[in-house]
């Protein structure tokens, strides 16, 4: 039994296919969804998305944010942007979390903290995606 999976950004889609399960950064925590999910519907937060697909393989996604809905035997994931995993660059992630630090240090003049919190949330979480990425190729 296998549950399609379609993920899509403005900048198009970036994965469809069949999977056993679904792993994806809920606003509210990490959830788990199988075939015949109850539906649901939920904001996403920056982070890793794993499809387990049908063959075993586990593909990795790294998410800006955006909406996840679920219906029994669909998982459609729309991003505000998304990038296949080895798409993510770890030198360029660990300077954009340095960034966003120095910024809510107070070092480049006046700010915007709640730009430059989201900013470090985003900066972390795709720092994370890509050590993990690391830790599993």
């Amino acid at each position: 039994m296998a549950i399609q999976v379609n993920i899509v950004s403005a900048e198009g889609e970036i994965y469809a296919g069949k999977a056993k399960m679904v792993f994806a950064p809920a606003k509210m925590g990490e959830i788990g969804i199988a075939p015949r999910h109850a539906p649901l519907l939920t904001d996403l937060k920056p982070g890793s998305i794993r499809v387990e697909g049908e063959d075993g393989e586990d593909r990795f996604f790294y998410v800006t944010g955006g909406i996840l809905e679920v219906q029994p035997y669909l998982v459609t994931v729309l991003a505000d942007s998304a990038l296949h995993a080895d798409q993510l660059d770890e030198d360029a992630a660990l300077a954009a979390r340095e960034r966003a630090r120095e910024a809510l240090e107070g070092r480049h003049g006046e700010i915007d903290i709640e730009q430059a919190q989201a900013e470090l949330v985003e900066a972390e979480a795709r720092y994370r995606a890509a050590q993990k990425l690391k830790g599993t190729r």
